[in-house]
């Protein structure tokens, strides 16, 4: 298979993450479809859109500071989680083991993102 963005493990896991977040949100109240539940979709969607461009980008600056914006849209994510968890959405267990797999994502997106610097 040739290299491309998805043989990337942090963009991987970054999908694994939004498969898991998009499944989590469809036992969502309805009426928080546009909210909340937009809101958390669309930053766990950010990181692997992230990862993407900037591979696409071919300079190692411009991709590193696609994937720090990744790394933000992560923690954005656990915020989203925090308001789920205090909304009564999801309970302490599912929040735990959710923010625990967004940071293994954040230390995959770390380690690469020092790699790149490292090529400059």
């Amino acid at each position: 298979m040739k290299a491309t963005f998805k043989t990337l493990e942090a963009w991987k896991k970054g999908r694994e993450l939004q498969k898991r977040i998009s499944k989590l949100t469809k036992s969502f109240p309805p009426e928080d479809k546009y909210k909340l539940t937009d809101q958390i979709i669309r930053s766990s969607r950010s990181v692997t859109a992230n990862i993407a461009e900037g591979y696409g980008r071919f300079h190692y600056q411009g991709h590193a500071q696609f994937c720090r914006t990744a790394r933000g849209s992560l923690f954005e994510t656990i915020d989203h989680l925090t308001v789920a968890q205090d909304e009564e959405y999801i309970d302490e267990a599912q929040f735990e083991n959710l923010r625990s797999e967004v940071l293994e994502v954040v230390k995959i997106l770390n380690g690469y993102i020092k790699y790149l610097l490292d090529q400059k």
